[in-house]
């Protein structure tokens, strides 16, 4: 494992579970997760919707929910031209077994785009690997399922170090494998140079402050950013 991952899984394993000056984003959508009517605001019938099915780190425990990492990918979608809505779907503490059961909800409203952040809890919790490649794959299934044509994104996630060696080893390798096995994108561990760095977390030293949610969001997007000009409809011509 790399040094700054290590360093990350050291910040993850500090606390419980997961639970800038940039423009302001015009058209993210924060989903309220136990609402039976989802409310897109903001987001035109023109635009390419792109749903992160996060945890804390998406839903932006701690800070105001407009400086998390999908409200800091609008802005750099809106400077780049871009037409999309990210909508936030992040659920503070929820394991992947939790994202599997609301996945059906979440994809009423067509997606193009899907970016499955979950995880983090299974590892702070020492879940099982192996359960928790099932349920990624099974919300996988579900997306293909609603829209066999969707972009789907696996962002890769890290285990406590405490965990043991051979622990953080296959909770590590599970997202490779299932980025592999299913065919879709894995984002490189986006919490790269910000968990394990005090002046970027806030006091728990699990989740971003502002600025780290910003690198975070930057780190997200290098993956993210050539995905959504293959879409059609989110580059401006």
């Amino acid at each position: 494992m790399r040094q700054g991952t290590l360093l990350a899984a050291i910040g993850l394993a500090s606390g419980s579970a997961c639970g800038g000056s940039e423009t302001k984003p015009a058209a993210t959508v924060q989903v309220p997760v136990e609402s039976t009517t989802t409310t897109v605001a903001g987001a035109t019938a023109d635009r390419v919707r792109v749903l992160i099915i996060g945890t804390s780190l998406a839903a932006g425990l701690g800070i105001d929910p407009e400086s998390a990492y999908p409200a800091v990918l609008q802005q750099l979608a809106d400077s780049n031209g871009l037409r999309v809505t990210i909508v936030n779907a992040g659920l503070s503490g929820e394991t992947s077994a939790g994202a599997l059961r609301r996945v059906d909800w979440l994809l009423r409203e067509p997606a193009p785009v899907v970016v499955i952040e979950t995880g983090a809890n299974d590892g702070l919790r020492g879940l099982d690997p192996d359960t928790t490649a099932a349920n990624i794959v099974g919300m996988i299934a579900k997306v293909r399922a609603a829209n066999p044509e969707t972009r789907i994104l696996l962002a890769q996630m890290e285990a406590p170090p405490n965990m043991g060696q051979r622990y953080t080893r296959d909770f590590h390798d599970l997202f490779l494998n299932v980025a592999r096995d299913e065919a879709v994108t894995l984002i490189p561990f986006f919490l790269e140079g910000v968990a394990g760095v005090a002046e970027l977390n806030q006091s728990d030293g699990i989740h971003p402050s502002e600025d780290g949610a910003r690198r975070a969001a930057r780190n997200m997007w290098r993956t993210l950013s050539p995905v959504l000009r293959e879409v059609p409809g989110a580059v401006v011509r």
